[in-house]
């Protein structure tokens, strides 16, 4: 095997960073498009964070510290810049937070030269994932994150205890972290998101209690609850406006995705759902609507998917897999979706405020019944083939 200089490998690298990114043109849907090339993957990490450069060192030019995936990313525009702070999880199966950028939203990201710092205030807490942004009305840029423990009460070593992990900033390089979210009648919490906005004068987050890190137990979906104080977070009661149902998307577990969008007939959330099958647990996202002053009542609820994996997205670390943490309402009336697939890469599906809307509020609610659901398509077919009649 002949070793490669570190002057090839960036400049392979750097030849990445500027590929372009065409839409696919064999997707349609009339909702979103699907774009060719994922947006961020483990072969977008500089080479100087895994490789030591110094030949003198490092004599066969390996990886000492190699990165597994980039994954489940926020997102935010700020300064003209479209940015994700990545989950990047690293060959020792420890994830770390990192800010990748560009001018495009679709391409050319690129990380800055070192990942996010954060303070280490929490003692006990082994790893963190899956951050959040929301650009609150106070001025903060908030991060919510999962922050994983070891389970002391439990010797299995794959028992874990998940928090809700706070952070905040104004630039997404100089961060505060502020105690972990404490939800008095749930043992663990993951996929939390803050709203945007106050509600009542009060900092809102969406919820996901959970029994133990795996299962949900007790915990009924997505939930609601309001806290005074965000720097000493308390949420007391939390109100399930997303329920898990019995053979949908949703079955086995449902969690919030990015921040809602707000839109002048609702806020949308774009959520994920899982169900259990026999090749394992399986991913997608879902879509819902909440009333603009009372984000915790539902107003709309699509039947089905919004996006699922498709061809090369199934196959990864954890295959059969989307999940989003992060979206971008642009100015312009576009929306990205940043999507991870099979907790492996990074992707983009882009839409826009009028078809999420026409999505969310127009797409018939799921019957929950087989006969129901038939006799509802046969409705549309119905329709269809009379106007298709009528037009001859």
């Amino acid at each position: 095997m002949r070793s490669r200089s570190f002057e090839s490998l960036t400049e392979q690298y750097e030849r990445l960073l500027v590929r372009p990114n065409p839409a696919d043109e064999h997707f349609y849907n009339g909702l979103f498009i699907r774009y060719r090339n994922p947006v961020l993957t483990r072969e977008h990490t500089p080479p100087f964070w895994m490789y030591d450069a110094n030949p003198e060192t490092n004599p066969f030019m390996m990886q000492r510290l190699g990165v597994n995936a980039v994954l489940n990313s926020g997102a935010i525009k700020l300064n003209g810049k479209y940015c994700l702070v990545v989950r990047a999880e690293g060959m020792d199966r420890k994830s770390f937070f990192a800010v990748a950028e560009s001018d495009r939203p679709t391409e050319g990201f690129r990380f800055r030269d070192y990942p996010v710092i954060l303070p280490d205030t929490e003692k006990q807490e082994t790893n963190v994932y899956d951050m959040r942004l929301t650009a609150h009305e106070d001025g903060w840029i908030y991060g919510v994150f999962c922050s994983e423990s070891k389970d002391p009460a439990n010797a299995d070593l794959s028992a874990a205890v998940a928090a809700a992990g706070i952070v905040r900033t104004k630039d997404l390089e100089n961060w505060e972290r502020l105690p972990n979210l404490v939800t008095l009648n749930s043992p663990q919490q993951r996929n939390v998101v803050l709203h945007p906005e106050f509600v009542d004068g009060k900092y809102a987050f969406y919820t996901r209690p959970m029994d133990d890190f795996i299962e949900t137990g007790s915990g009924g979906g997505i939930g609601f609850g309001l806290c005074e104080d965000i720097t000493h977070a308390v949420v007391g009661e939390e109100k399930i406006i997303s329920r898990r149902k019995y053979h949908t998307l949703t079955e086995a577990k449902n969690g919030a995705g990015a921040v809602p969008i707000k839109t002048d007939k609702g806020w949308i959330h774009i959520a994920h759902g899982v169900r259990n099958t026999a090749a394992g647990l399986r991913y997608v996202l879902y879509a819902f609507a909440t009333d603009l002053k009372d984000p915790s009542k539902i107003i709309a609820e699509p039947s089905g998917m919004l996006l699922g994996p498709l061809g090369r997205e199934r196959i990864g670390d954890v295959s059969n897999v989307v999940f989003t943490n992060g979206a971008i309402a642009d100015n312009d009336g576009k929306v990205y979706i940043y999507y991870a697939s099979s907790d492996t890469r990074m992707h983009v599906a882009e839409t826009d405020i009028e078809r999420l809307k026409d999505y969310v509020f127009h797409t018939p609610e799921d019957p929950l019944r087989s006969p129901d659901c038939v006799r509802q398509r046969a409705e549309l077919i119905r329709k269809n083939l009379e106007y298709m009649s009528e037009r001859r």
